[in-house]
This record gives structure tokens, C-alpha cells and sequence, in this order.
């Protein structure tokens, strides 16, 4: 090409000498080659642009369609405690994890968060989400599950004229197909979950498990009475994804309602003979129906917590 452009420049200068014209200089031609190059280096520009911005925006409709706490970041959590500090660092495992493909698309992977209340759980696993999302466009579903079996329930109402039921089958869809399934407070206030309850809950994990997708389960229970209150159907759907269980303890973060330390044991009111009328008695743990002692109960058969908190 350079033969070429320099065989059009001979002729042009001698053309120009003949007709009595000035010859153009060597800095007036225009190189194909430097031309053809800043077009596709201002093209190159345009085009990681317009990809920064396209990405820019699936990063924010991801984030829109988690639902979650724009403030449960890493960078805004108090880890001022043991239990804190092992789960960010298996948080940061899990997180990193997702560079191997092998092991994003070829295995299904469940973070368990179970134990006391306000110890930074749902926070935690919310900062997870949103590392994710931000490092590889994670779709992402954050729900309580109490307000998903409430959902359900109202979905059945044939008789409604809202469209309950409409947007119910649509979340359905979105809960087995999102990257990323969150369920915060799972069997709160549940001593056992009921058995339709069950059954849904562990068919939408089991195809889950299918599709190779992972679940974060945040609850208060502990794991044997976590499993009793899923069912068996539940925890052997559970038991056949790759678990990271994290067991947090201590005394709750959350600001108290008044100035006085509440206690985290419940207080019943005694209600028996006139003269014991008025008198309080503490429920320790090990009375607690959601508290029994495992070791006491029926041996034989299933047990629950045999391979749930292994």
C-alpha cells in the first residue's frame, strides 16, 4: 500500500510542476494506515463506553430486582467479634469461589446463617449479594420466606379480583431461576412448618439443586431444630447441595426498645392458684420446645440433624 500512495504522490507532484503549481508537501498526504488506525481506535473508545454504561445499567436493574438493603455492605458491618470476622471470611471464600466455572456450573451451593438474633446475619448475606452482583452480574432474590408463604396462600383465592396470583406465578419463576436465592427468617416463630408448606419449599430447592443454582437460608433456629421445622422432605432436599454453615452467637446489636437490657430468655406470666398469681419464671433453653435437647428425642429411623449439621 505504501508503493501505491507513494506512485499517486510521484504523479501528483509532476503533474503540479508541469502546470506550473505548487508541489504539495509530504505532510499534506494522509497515510491509509494512521487514518484507517484513528478511526479504530475512536471506534474502540466509543464501543468500552457504550459497554461501561450498558453494564452500568444491568448492575442496576440487578440491584432493583434483589430487593435488598442498599446498606448491607462489607464496608458497613461491625466485625468486632469472632463469629463476625469467620463469616466474612467464608463470605469472601464464597464470593471468590465464583471465578472457577467449573465450580459455579457444575454444583449447586448453600450458606447456612443460623443462631441468635441481630448478630449481623441478613447483613452479611446481603453484602454478598451485592459483591456479586458488582463482580459478575449475579442475578440476585432476596424475600423473608413467612411473606412468600403468605403470598401462596393468598394465591389460591380464586374468588380475588387483585391479580395476587399472577404475581405470585411470576415470583415463582424468578425464585427457581435467579443465580442467588436469599431466605431470611426461615421458620421464625415456627416450631414445624406445615406439611403443604413443606412440600413447596422443598420441591423449589430441589429444582433449584437441578439447575445448579445456590441459596443463602438465614435463620434464628438451631440446625437440629431448624431441620425439624423444615420437614424431612426439607432437609434432605438441603443435604444434597454443598453446605457453608456459619453459627452466629452472642448478644443482639440492635438497639433495645428501652433503656434497660432485654433479656433474650422468655418470661412467661404464671397463671395458677390466687397466692402465685402475678409471679414470673424464666423458660431456660433446654425446656424450649424449639430448644430440645436431641439426644432425648426417639431413636431409630429418621433423625433429624444427622446429616444437616454434620
Amino acid at each position: 500500500m505504501r508503493i501505491i500512495v507513494d506512485n499517486i504522490a510521484d504523479k501528483i507532484d509532476r503533474l503540479a510542476k508541469t502546470l506550473g503549481k505548487r508541489t504539495p508537501l509530504e505532510k499534506d498526504y494522509i497515510s491509509y494506515e494512521n487514518l484507517r488506525s484513528d478511526y479504530e481506535s475512536k471506534a474502540n473508545a466509543e464501543i468500552r463506553q457504550l459497554q461501561h454504561a450498558t453494564k452500568k445499567d444491568r448492575i442496576a436493574s440487578l440491584h432493583g430486582n434483589a430487593d435488598l438493603n442498599p446498606d448491607w455492605r462489607f464496608n458497613t458491618l461491625v466485625n468486632d467479634a469472632d463469629d463476625v470476622n469467620e463469616a466474612i471470611s467464608i463470605a469472601q471464600s464464597f464470593i471468590a469461589a465464583h471465578d472457577d466455572p467449573h465450580w459455579r456450573n457444575n454444583s449447586s451451593h448453600m450458606m447456612i446463617f443460623y443462631g441468635d438474633y441481630g448478630r449481623g446475619k441478613s447483613h452479611i448475606a446481603g453484602a454478598i449479594a451485592h459483591e456479586l452482583i458488582e463482580k459478575y452480574e449475579t442475578s440476585v432474590l432476596y424475600r423473608q420466606l413467612s411473606s412468600l408463604l403468605d403470598m401462596r396462600f393468598f394465591s389460591y383465592d380464586f374468588n380475588s379480583k387483585d391479580s395476587v396470583g399472577e404475581n405470585f406465578r411470576r415470583l415463582q419463576r424468578d425464585l427457581l431461576n435467579v443465580d442467588l436465592l436469599i431466605l431470611d427468617e426461615v421458620c421464625v416463630n415456627e416450631t414445624m412448618l406445615k406439611k403443604n408448606a413443606q412440600s413447596w419449599l422443598g420441591n423449589l430447592l430441589r429444582q433449584r439443586l437441578v439447575n445448579h443454582k445456590n441459596c443463602i437460608l438465614i435463620t434464628n433456629h438451631e440446625l437440629p431444630d431448624l431441620e425439624i421445622a423444615l420437614g424431612k422432605y426439607c432437609a434432605e432436599s438441603i443435604n444434597e447441595y454443598d453446605k457453608y454453615k456459619v453459627r452466629f452467637t452472642g448478644p443482639s446489636r440492635r438497639e433495645q426498645l428501652g433503656p434497660e437490657a432485654i433479656s433474650s430468655t422468655p418470661v412467661h406470666q404464671y397463671a395458677g392458684t390466687p397466692q402465685n398469681a402475678g409471679q414470673t419464671y424464666s423458660q431456660s433453653p433446654a425446656q424450649s420446645p424449639t430448644h430440645s435437647n436431641y439426644t432425648n428425642r426417639p431413636q431409630g429411623g429418621y433423625r433429624p440433624g444427622q446429616d444437616l449439621y454434620k
